[in-house]
């Protein structure tokens, strides 16, 4: 049977705490000042299974004004919430502030129980439609309302049936998802060392297990052995979500671990900048220098940035683990209340240097889903790395129709077309200006398309049908005329038909304005080769010096092959090496070839 966790919320004094104890028979406020006011101050924690034989675990979070940020710490970590109203007292102030925090952090499952029935039955009525109105537009509006006395016993029946009700309609959590344990408590057990809390929300953590600790102290990323694991006081080799987890810690002490830390996988985004849409609630003033930002159980400050009446960009102040659609709650410090809900839409914002980038960053960010999708991210970067998308928490095993992979970057099909036709023209006519060029390097290239990485290059001259070679790109069809260097060659390919075994001395080559670039032109094209510095022939010669060598007796001596051609020792010996690479000849001992039949 499934595990879950549920969240308490309501006005200070309304019963949350009791109603707890008297599900779980555990007493949810651990420090000796809040049994002895009767106000829970910090986060408590209790547990107990339902008739069902699920299991639950409450976070009881406080009601008062002055520990919201307790509150939200308890209640943003965990998917369900039971939202608690007194039958005497009715809807109060704290009940919307909870409501406003229920709403920003999006959690749309839970339970409405109207509490201490017994002091005010008549009541029951006006306070449950108080609460659907005030209620209404937020995920909470269709909850299910149950009234009981946690004093008293009645009702509780009601409760446990109804939470049955609401947690079988609850999706699967995910065991094989990323790991995020936003930390709630961290203290040390004599023997054991440091244990740190949290709601297990996704993902699975293991006895033995090595995690990455983000934190206010440890200075960026640590990494940590999870020593063992408990989940409601009871040891476990592994713990699965959606349940209370509390692991022993190897390799850090318990003071340098704070409420708000997290334990993550490695493949999390870690990041100080997101752009975001407003979920709920309304604006707040540009630059704003008292903003809090709460997400799990971090509270940070940030600075604000509206682009519009819908978007904004926050900079934290230290980098959180953060996945695209998170919600994240505002806070004016300064007023102790709950002002909006954000989404977040982007990780890795560009920046803005621009007169106007603001009303522009806005419409582009209009544009995007609110929880992200692999399709909207390859539309705006042409090609992003896979393993970023999978950081900021998309899933890339399925990709949409027009992204295709390319090695480890996932690319937009259009873009790769258009890169493809650019490169295409790009390279014909860089060698419409200078026929005697051997194409374009691959640093031209790439700053020619603006590509986001090199890596794409060899994807877009395979799509653009081009040549590659030695880092050179080129046309298909090299150019048959070689512009300014043409005619010579034509000169040169004369001589050379009427004595083929007559290589032009390098005097000869000036004459004709011949250059080491001219002749290398006239290669690459199969105008000429060259057997050696200096030797240059027709492509045709070595056939042509095959049939000749071929009536000679065999084997035969470097000089019966020289004489034989009617050319030099300059020409003939590197062509009869030309002619041993190619294996249409061999060497014999000493200074003896035969002709390989």
């Amino acid at each position: 049977m499934s595990s879950f966790v549920i969240a308490t919320a309501g006005h200070v004094d309304h019963g949350k705490s009791t109603l707890v104890r008297a599900l779980t028979g555990i007493e949810p406020d651990r420090w000796a000042e809040e049994r002895k006011r009767g106000l829970t101050i910090d986060l408590g924690f209790a547990w107990t299974a339902l008739p069902s034989g699920r299991e639950v675990a409450f976070v009881d979070v406080p009601g008062h004004e002055r520990y919201v940020g307790n509150m939200l710490a308890g209640l943003g970590p965990v998917p369900v919430v039971c939202f608690v109203i007194a039958a005497d007292e009715g809807w109060q102030a704290q009940s919307s502030e909870h409501r406003d925090a229920i709403a920003a952090l999006g959690i749309t499952a839970g339970l409405i129980v109207i509490t201490r029935r017994d002091r005010a039955p008549d009541a029951v009525p006006e306070v449950t439609a108080r609460a659907r109105a005030e209620l209404r537009g937020t995920g909470l509006a269709a909850a299910p309302i149950v009234a009981c006395s946690g004093a008293t016993g009645e009702g509780l029946d009601e409760v446990r049936e109804a939470l049955d009700g609401v947690l079988a309609g609850l999706p699967e959590p995910d065991p094989q998802a990323r790991l995020r344990l936003w930390i709630d408590r961290a203290f040390t057990i004599a023997g054991s060392g440091t244990v740190v809390t949290g709601t297990l929300a996704g993902g699975t953590v293991r006895a033995g297990e090595r995690l990455q600790l983000l934190g206010q102290e440890t200075g960026g990323l640590r990494e940590i052995t999870v020593r063992g694991v408990q989940s409601r006081g009871e040891p476990s080799e592994v713990l699965e979500p959606v349940c209370r987890a509390a692991l022993n810690l190897r390799g850090i002490p318990a003071a340098e671990v704070h409420r708000g830390d997290a334990l993550i996988s490695p493949d999390w985004w870690v990041t100080d900048t997101v752009d975001v849409r407003w979920a709920s609630g309304g604006a707040l003033d540009e630059g704003s220098e008292h903003i809090t930002v709460h997400i799990g159980t971090a509270a940070i400050g940030a600075r604000l940035r509206p682009f519009d009446a819908d978007h904004a960009r926050l900079q934290l102040s230290r980098p959180l683990p953060l996945q695209l659609g998170d919600r994240m709650v505002l806070r004016d410090s300064g007023a102790k209340m709950v002002v909006a809900g954000v989404q977040i839409l982007d990780l890795d914002p560009p920046p803005l240097t621009r007169r106007g980038a603001g009303r522009s960053r806005a419409a582009a960010l209009a544009e995007l889903p609110a929880a992200g999708s692999v399709r909207a991210e390859v539309d705006r970067r042409q090609a992003v790395e896979a393993e970023t998308l999978t950081r900021f928490g998309l899933d890339v095993s399925r990709l949409p129709e027009g992204v295709v992979t390319v090695g480890r970057w996932l690319v937009d099909v259009d873009a790769l077309r258009r890169w493809a036709q650019t490169l295409r023209a790009a390279v014909t006519a860089h060698q419409a200006v200078d026929a005697l060029t051997p194409g374009m390097t691959r640093q031209a290239a790439v700053h020619t398309l603006e590509l986001p990485h090199p890596d794409l290059l060899d994807a877009v001259v395979q799509v653009a049908k081009l040549n590659q070679r030695d880092g050179i790109i080129s046309p298909p069809q090299p150019r048959a005329d070689l512009g300014r260097a043409e005619k010579s060659i034509q000169a040169l390919e004369r001589q050379l038909k009427a004595t083929p075994f007559t290589a032009p001395e390098a005097d000869d080559l000036s004459r004709l304005g011949l250059g080491a670039r001219e002749l290398a032109a006239a290669e690459r094209v199969g105008r000429l080769i060259r057997i050696a510095d200096g030797v240059v022939l027709l492509p045709s010669a070595p056939a042509q010096a095959m049939r000749v060598l071929a009536g000679l007796g065999q084997p035969f001596t470097a000089s019966q092959a020289r004489q034989a051609l009617g050319t030099t020792r300059r020409v003939a010996i590197p062509l009869l090496e030309h002619l041993d690479s190619r294996g249409w000849t061999r060497r014999r001992d000493g200074n003896l070839r035969e002709v390989v039949r």
